[in-house]
């Protein structure tokens, strides 16, 4: 009877351990889901010394994303111009820009903490909404552009926007309230939002009217409210969205973000 205990003790030693080997494979598995592309890089070594293998691979490896930051976000024409390589790198040559993107590349030196809460985050969305797909993450320097840049599957932030809300540049530019959401702690959340509007976007956006558009973003906040766990969005949209959710507990998180009629949604004024 003895040796039996002590059999049924030792399996249990060993089941114990393959548990806890098991959860700190799925944590680790978590932990690499998603790493921010450091396409910024690149940006800095042509846009600062000029040099033209760095432009190559940026025109190479990164086609859309490049693109994507001269036609659409700094807007400085088309890549097929012959001269566009010399309207970016002269675009840049300001030295309030050259001054940003030195800021990024010290803020910035380091971007493991940003990998780790994308893979989190993402993990626990993909839970939510198991159809959603993983976006790739790149980061870039947009010259106070775009906060955050989302299409082809991917999720392109500018850390120029991101520099903390005490940092000078901005107090020409942004008010105080603006400047509250440009610290590093915000990248998270502007992700998941803008990422999410472009999955879940409200169709006939431009003829609706502004309080459907404002409940639609409600719903978006409220989302990334319940991913990350705590309350970074407030809003009276957001809290109509959380009053909602309370009397209709049996509403997916699916259907909430496909949801188009409003009717049933309580908006109290403030």
């Amino acid at each position: 009877m003895k040796q039996l205990y002590y059999i049924l003790l030792l399996v249990l030693f060993v089941c114990m351990g393959c548990q806890l080997k098991l959860s700190a494979d799925d944590e680790n598995a978590s932990s690499q889901l998603m790493e921010v592309v450091r396409y910024d890089r690149l940006e800095y070594r042509y846009l600062t010394t000029g040099d033209f293998s760095a432009l190559q691979q940026m025109n190479t490896e990164f086609p859309i994303e490049t693109r994507t930051l001269i036609e659409d976000v700094v807007k400085i024409g088309d890549t097929t111009d012959p001269d566009i390589n010399t309207k970016f790198l002269k675009f840049y040559q300001d030295t309030t820009l050259q001054s940003l993107i030195a800021a990024v590349e010290s803020e910035y030196a380091n971007t493991d903490d940003l990998n780790r809460q994308l893979s989190s985050a993402f993990t626990r969305l993909k839970h939510s909404l198991p159809d959603i797909e993983i976006p790739k993450v790149y980061a870039q320097i947009s010259a106070l552009d775009q906060s955050v840049v989302v299409g082809n599957g991917t999720i392109g932030i500018s850390l120029d926007k991101y520099l903390g809300e005490n940092y000078p540049l901005y107090a020409k530019f942004y008010s105080p309230s603006q400047r509250k959401q440009m610290t590093r702690e915000f990248i998270l959340p502007d992700c998941l939002t803008f990422y999410l509007l472009s999955v879940y976007p409200l169709q006939r956006f431009d003829s609706r009217p502004q309080l459907e558009r404002d409940l639609h973003m409600g719903k978006i906040q409220w989302m990334v409210n319940q991913i990350l766990s705590r309350r970074i969005f407030r809003s009276r949209y957001e809290e109509a969205v959380e009053a909602y959710m309370k009397r209709n507990p049996k509403v997916s998180y699916e259907e909430l973000l496909r949801m188009t009629d409003f009717t049933e949604f309580k908006v109290t004024d403030k």
